[in-house]
């Protein structure tokens, strides 16, 4: 559809009609507040596609915008080929072959399951008996046969969360949009309907996009990620490679835990090292060529990011010199945390977390230690950034 007096919107391209969705630069406004700025994102057939930020990035706008239900400012959204939004032109969000998944489960309670269900085919007006057969299709799909005359509210938590799947599922459309569907259940069945959600999505093929604040749901659930901030995509790819290779700390501090070691490049070359500066004795890591394509010069103050799982501790030598390829330091803290130990650890004014895959007994606060990376032919040297002053 366009606006009176407008020219269509332009075809879509070849390259446009391979993906599911291919949005392209978009920007949208709350008022005079732009929340959604130059976002590209492109989902292919199949994918499951998670958007990540804290509340206020803009990855709900994001969806809404996909959906039809904000309107773009500048940019261009294709579904399947066919352009629905470009800043002049907009496609109402019925005429769109998508489906909304709720943060509420939004289910009609004078309605029963099967109604509910049913909701979305009865609106494309099809015929009763293929309605029928395709919703208790869906139902069994998402373990729910023989709940069809039940009222929809009388569910469970996690039930009515089947519910609600189940009738975005039902209409098949080219792509299912969830926005925050599990942030309102409890952490047990939060993990049970994420697997059941994975699992789905796995077994009928579909295209998600999908909407979190949760770095574990995001990390488990996607192809992959896009981290958002302040109405920007930071960086998109698949999870293993953003948890490994952050562009920057925003990044990886969104994917999990992550110690901030502020250091100096004192070499570059085939192999890229790191002083680091506020650390006893000034110890060198090796450091990765950064995510974005940055290049580092001997004296660039810069800060590595060490994930905690990314070091190892053993007893610090009497010889002083027998450390010198690791971060000697004292224990401060230790936290037995069921399936893994966390250890704090102080080296003169540097403050580091190295997580241990196992219950230590034998470590106590005020032990001397020297925390060296992991070292092997698939282990990454850790990332870095240019140094953030406080």
């Amino acid at each position: 559809m366009t606006a009176l007096g407008q020219a269509p919107a332009p075809d879509a391209t070849a390259h446009d009609r391979d993906a599911v969705l291919d949005a392209r630069r978009i920007v949208a406004h709350h008022g005079r507040n732009r929340v959604v700025d130059g976002v590209d994102l492109r989902i292919e057939p199949g994918e499951f596609v998670t958007l990540l930020g804290p509340s206020g990035c803009g990855k709900t706008t994001t969806l809404r915008c996909v959906a039809g239900l904000h309107r773009i400012t500048d940019g261009r959204i294709t579904l399947g080929g066919r352009t629905v939004a470009d800043g002049r032109s907009h496609v109402r969000p019925e005429r769109r072959s998508v489906n909304m998944v709720f943060q509420s489960y939004a289910l009609w309670p004078h309605m029963t399951v099967f109604q509910n269900v049913a909701y979305g085919l009865r609106a494309q007006k099809l015929p009763r008996d293929e309605i029928a057969e395709r919703t208790h299709e869906m139902l069994a799909i998402v373990g729910l046969d023989g709940y069809g005359s039940r009222s929809a509210t009388s569910l469970s938590g996690g039930q009515q969360q089947r519910v609600v799947l189940a009738r975005g599922l039902v209409t098949r459309s080219e792509l299912l949009l969830l926005d925050e569907p599990l942030s309102n259940l409890d952490t047990e069945l939060r993990v049970r309907m994420r697997t059941e959600i994975h699992t789905l999505q796995r077994r009928l093929g579909l295209t998600m996009l999908y909407v979190t604040h949760d770095r574990t749901e995001a990390l488990a659930l996607s192809d992959r990620v896009v981290v958002m901030r302040n109405g920007t995509a930071q960086q998109a790819g698949a999870p293993a490679d953003l948890y490994a290779a952050p562009v920057n700390r925003f990044v990886a501090e969104a994917l999990g835990p992550v110690n901030v070691l502020p250091a100096e490049i004192v070499a570059h070359g085939t192999t890229t090292a790191a002083a680091l500066t506020t650390a006893a004795g000034r110890p060198v890591l090796p450091v990765a060529p950064p995510a974005d394509g940055r290049r580092a010069s001997v004296g660039d103050q810069i800060d590595v990011l060490v994930r905690p799982e990314s070091l190892t501790l053993a007893p610090a030598p009497r010889d002083a010199s027998a450390a010198e390829d690791g971060i000697e330091a004292t224990v401060q803290l230790v936290e037995f945390l069921g399936n893994r130990t966390e250890a704090t650890c102080v080296s003169g004014d540097a403050t580091f977390i190295v997580e241990i895959p196992r219950a230590v007994r034998d470590l106590r606060p005020g032990d001397r230690v020297v925390a060296r990376l992991h070292e092997g032919p698939d282990e990454t040297p850790p990332a870095w950034q240019p140094h953030e002053t406080d």
